[in-house]
């Protein structure tokens, strides 16, 4: 999409927007849609969809997909619940949404783990088919709450969906069990419908997708199209809505996820850095959608590698680098640890690694679909011995392409390995990215070591000759005359590479490794305090800034001034970091993990920081946040 104005004035991220039957066409600001039904009912697929209408026609948008680890969940149980939400606005917005508007229950299941979250009077989509006894049985339902009066503070619409689609589909010639398939389009036409999103790209996008199967194709569109129908002329449905297009920067945008954006900032880097990009990895969640979009590319010089197991991928990159590559390995939870050894073997070696942990819930393999921010401490600190790496976080899905860009950048200019935190909510969600100039991207070309260079005319080639300013060493590519050199794991002479069991020169080398990472040049931290009269900030790092961002518009709505800061540097931190926060009454830090940052900040700069922590699998909710920031300003104040 394309948008040819200005950013409006930022404004709170309001309550759930009213809905009644009866009403007339209403003009809305922003809608939050949660999608929910059984993991095999396509409910991510659904949500996709949809984001991408909402991306085309122009508005601002978030999104939070939530899904069961397991391939295929026992269907109709709790645990087996899928579901998609997406908050899309006329407006910047900052978060998926903390509860839905209105939210579309395909089972009993998905009623009973979502009714919780829907505000009174928000619209209930119904899909009645699977209301059976065996399935209200299954999730523990007594009753029918169709029946029951449970659902009366709600505006309710009962659909029976799969009875629909079956007689929608029934030209396509399909059978009964892939008709029913299709009763997801039939939702989404239904609310294409009531918020007057386009239909072209979906009836487009399903004869694609379907496109060796023409008849399921077909049935998926005519149940799609039957969506939209029943919307239009059944009495029930007396109101629809609209949400114009956000005003955002000039530019052309697209819509994007945290893992798809990370991986064309690894095909950017590859670009300005004119070196082939290698990942070795292996399959993981929520990192393998990284590995699925490299290997489409191909045509920019990328290299995928699957390898057997987390530590053949990351053995596989690092001899990638040593030949003259960007080498790149992807993990998540229990990759990193595998990983560990390996990556102090980098840091040893001094080459250019990317490691991207997509973090999420622990420990062991723990919850795989969900997110968290707990790897924080093992990236910094997890390997034996001072094995000092830089480690970078994005705050966004977009934000991952320009943090990749920023990774390779720091691991070719210092010669070292650099860990990129990003986590589920990132990785899965998606919003509106803005497509950068490709001119204006950082020049990231390095230059490798040609012939001899010792100091002492020996006409040996020193790999640990560096850099005045960076202290990165040579980089010579095996096979270049006069660079023959000595590699391996053991502790080398500086300046030579020869091994070396001298206790000063491990002192001295140990040291000269710290002091390159100290040294990476990172941008100062920038400060959002409008008033100028804050007493209190609010610290974040990762996918923590949206909800924070969002809680502190709440509270600037309320009249009370709070300052915002976020850490995309978490190794080595912004130089004035100790500056800031020593300038305000209190320091807050909300985390995904019990109080990471918060310690670390506490040791290194001994301020009292107030940690807030949650470790429940999904992101931070902005109306929480806001109940915390608001007792804290009251307590200052007092």
């Amino acid at each position: 999409m394309s948008t040819n104005g200005h950013q409006p004035p930022q404004r709170p991220e309001a309550g759930p927007a009213s809905n009644g039957s009866g009403e007339p066409p209403r003009k809305l600001n922003r809608v939050v849609i949660r999608f929910a039904g059984d993991s095999g009912d396509g409910m991510q697929l659904t949500g996709d969809r949809f984001t991408s209408e909402a991306a085309a026609f122009g508005n601002d948008l978030a999104t939070l997909p939530n899904f069961p680890a397991e391939i295929r969940a026992p269907a109709g149980t709790l645990p087996g619940v899928s579901s998609f939400q997406l908050h899309f606005a006329d407006y910047d917005i900052l978060t998926p949404g903390d509860r839905p508007d209105v939210l579309v229950a395909m089972n009993p299941a998905a009623l009973k783990s979502n009714l919780g979250d829907l505000p009174p009077g928000g619209t209930l989509i119904v899909n009645t088919d699977e209301f059976t006894k065996r399935n209200l049985t299954k999730v523990g339902y007594a009753q029918n709450p169709l029946e029951s009066g449970e659902l009366e503070p709600y505006v309710v619409h009962l659909v029976p969906m799969a009875e629909l689609t079956r007689g929608a589909a029934e030209p396509a010639g399909v059978g009964r069990k892939d008709a029913e398939r299709a009763k997801n389009m039939f939702a989404l036409g239904l609310l294409s419908w009531m918020y007057h999103r386009p239909t072209e790209g979906t009836e487009r996008f399903l004869r694609e997708k379907f496109a060796k199967k023409p008849d399921i194709a077909e049935a998926n569109v005519l149940a799609f199209r039957a969506g939209w129908n029943y919307g239009e002329t059944t009495e029930a449905f007396a109101v629809t809505y609209e949400v114009a297009p956000a005003t955002l920067p000039k530019g052309t945008y697209r819509q994007i996820t945290g893992n798809a954006a990370l991986a064309y900032g690894l095909v950017a880097a590859g670009q300005r850095s004119g070196l082939p990009v290698f990942l070795g990895t292996y399959p993981i969640t929520p990192a393998s959608d990284v590995l699925h979009e490299l290997a489409k590319h191909k045509n920019f010089g990328i290299t995928t590698f699957q390898a057997e197991d987390e530590i053949a991928g990351v053995g596989a990159a690092l001899g990638a680098s040593f030949g003259g590559s960007l080498g790149v390995t992807t993990t998540s939870g229990p990759g990193l640890a595998l990983k560990s050894e390996t990556i102090g073997l980098a840091v040893t070696l001094e080459l250019p690694l990317l490691v991207c942990d997509i973090q999420r819930g622990g420990p062991s393999t723990g919850l795989p679909t969900k997110t968290e921010q707990a790897d924080l401490l093992q990236a910094l600190h997890g390997r034996n011995g001072e094995s000092p790496v830089p480690v970078l976080a994005p705050r966004s899905p977009a934000d991952c392409f320009e943090v990749a860009l920023e990774a390779a950048r720091i691991a070719l200019a210092y010669r070292t390995p650099v860990l990129l935190l990003s986590d589920g909510a990132v990785a899965n969600g998606s919003e509106p990215w803005l497509i950068p100039d490709i001119t204006a991207l950082p020049d990231l070309r390095v230059r490798f070591a040609t012939g001899p260079n010792a100091p002492d005319g020996s006409g040996e080639f020193w790999p640990y000759v560096r850099d005045p300013e960076t202290l990165a060493r040579e980089w010579a590519v095996p096979g270049t005359p006069g660079t023959e050199h000595r590699i391996g794991g053991l502790e080398k002479a500086d300046g030579s590479g020869a091994i070396s069991y001298d206790p000063d020169n491990h002192d001295r080398m140990v040291r000269l490794r710290q002091a390159k990472v100290d040294g990476v040049e990172v941008p100062e931290l920038a400060v959002d305090d409008p008033s100028g009269e804050a007493r209190v900030l609010v610290l974040g790092w990762g996918s923590s800034y949206g909800p924070i961002g969002a809680a502190c518009r709440r509270v600037r709505g309320l009249g009370m001034p709070i300052a915002q800061a976020h850490l995309r540097y978490l190794n080595p931190m912004p130089a004035n970091l100790g500056e800031v926060l020593h300038r305000y009454d209190r320091v807050i830090v909300p985390e995904m993990n019990l109080g990471q940052l918060a310690m670390l900040l506490r040791a290194r700069f001994l301020v009292d920081v107030h940690s807030h922590t949650k470790v429940a699998g999904l992101p931070f909710q902005a109306e929480e946040l806001q109940n915390v920031l608001t007792d804290v300003l009251r307590g200052v104040s007092a």
